[in-house]
């Protein structure tokens, strides 16, 4: 299969898959896009009448992640889960993360000769090298190793697609994302009392998200960060003349985001950005680096503005029409998201009875 094909085989007659099992590695009670992205589409899957099998760290030994406490990753995991797949039946298995979790489905999987999809959610070569010394390389082979046996790999956006071919990634589709519009939509501004305009980030506080780059910058108004992570006590205290709101979810979330001027995304490792989406819906124009993901999620003079010079994109983006803004998120949504990933599933009844998988890195169980 060519590494450009995005789109699964088309036959009418295909059922699609009902009962799903996802693996990832990211869960509750985290807080980021790979979590939001698949309580939505499992809520939509589930509204379609799917029943989704969730294979995560919840009731299971963790460790935390070094350099990052916050998260935990399952300590053997493969027991778990192989009980887990084998009482639930599944029509098709998709791995979200390549973690433990994830690890453990895919050698479930491969021991039976069971199709399977994957997902790219994450760059972790770029996050591992700005805490550790270790090639991106190095982490680029892993994780081709990791999605080879996969029927698909799903990434969010055409860029990320291309960027992984050139890296030799093979049977990738573009699975885009959604965004919430009955919580995050347009609402008065009055509800931030701070000087005009307000440029905020909406994120983790953390050194991959690039957020320095932001607060750096010479703006004209007020600069607001809501969100944490483990940068956050050392970024206030070196900043303080920027406002640090810390977490906040659901309608307090939204009600940040909408009272603001402009929604900058400053890194340049995200592979989507949610985000940007969740702004838009709430008619606020995005700024960011033209770089995969944003390079994806915003048109440039209509949504927001794309630069290298970060605070030009900041005032180009001022003046993008809040309307047009609303009206591309609004044809993102999370059931349009979940129908997409259902129709790239591998079904195991078509696949998994013949064998007929990719068998590139089958021996490979651990």
């Amino acid at each position: 299969m060519s590494a450009a094909a995005t789109a699964p085989a088309s036959d009418p007659t295909a059922q699609r898959p009902t009962r799903i099992a996802i693996a990832t590695d990211a869960w509750r009670p985290q807080v980021n896009g790979v979590v939001t992205t698949l309580t939505r589409v499992g809520e939509a899957l589930e509204a379609d009448g799917c029943r989704v099998l969730w294979l995560t760290p919840e009731g299971q030994r963790t460790v935390a992640l070094p350099t990052y406490p916050d998260i935990r990753l399952a300590l053997r995991p493969y027991p778990a889960v192989a009980a887990a797949l084998a009482a639930f039946t599944p029509e098709a298995v998709h791995i979200a993360t390549e973690g433990p979790v994830g690890r453990a489905a895919r050698r479930w999987c491969l021991r039976r000769g069971l199709p399977f999809t994957t997902a790219y959610h994450t760059r972790f070569p770029q996050y591992v090298r700005l805490r550790a010394p270790i090639p991106e390389r190095w982490t680029y082979g892993w994780l081709r190793r990791f999605h080879a046996p996969a029927v698909r790999t799903l990434v969010p956006t055409a860029s990320m697609r291309d960027e992984l071919s050139a890296r030799g990634f093979r049977h990738l589709a573009v699975w885009s994302r959604g965004v919430d519009t009955t919580l995050f939509r347009p609402r008065p501004p009055g509800f931030l009392d701070l000087p005009r305009p307000v440029a905020l980030y909406v994120g983790r506080v953390a050194v991959e998200k690039n957020l320095e780059a932001f607060l750096r910058l010479s703006l004209p108004g007020s600069k607001l960060v809501v969100g944490d992570g483990p940068d956050l006590a050392s970024l206030r205290a070196r900043y303080p003349q920027v406002h640090f709101a810390g977490f906040r979810h659901g309608e307090d979330l939204a009600s940040h985001v909408a009272a603001a001027d402009v929604s900058v995304f400053p890194s340049r490792t995200d592979t989507f950005g949610l985000t940007m989406l969740e702004a838009m819906a709430c008619g606020v124009p995005v700024a960011a680096f033209p770089v995969t993901g944003p390079r994806d999620v915003v048109q440039e003079g209509i949504t927001g503005a794309l630069d290298e010079d970060l605070a030009a994109a900041v005032h180009r983006a001022l003046h993008c029409d809040r309307d047009a803004c609303i009206a591309y998120a609004r044809r993102h949504t999370w059931a349009a998201c979940a129908a997409q990933l259902r129709d790239y599933l591998a079904p195991i009844t078509a696949l998994g009875a013949h064998g007929e998988m990719n068998r590139k890195g089958a021996k490979d169980t651990k």
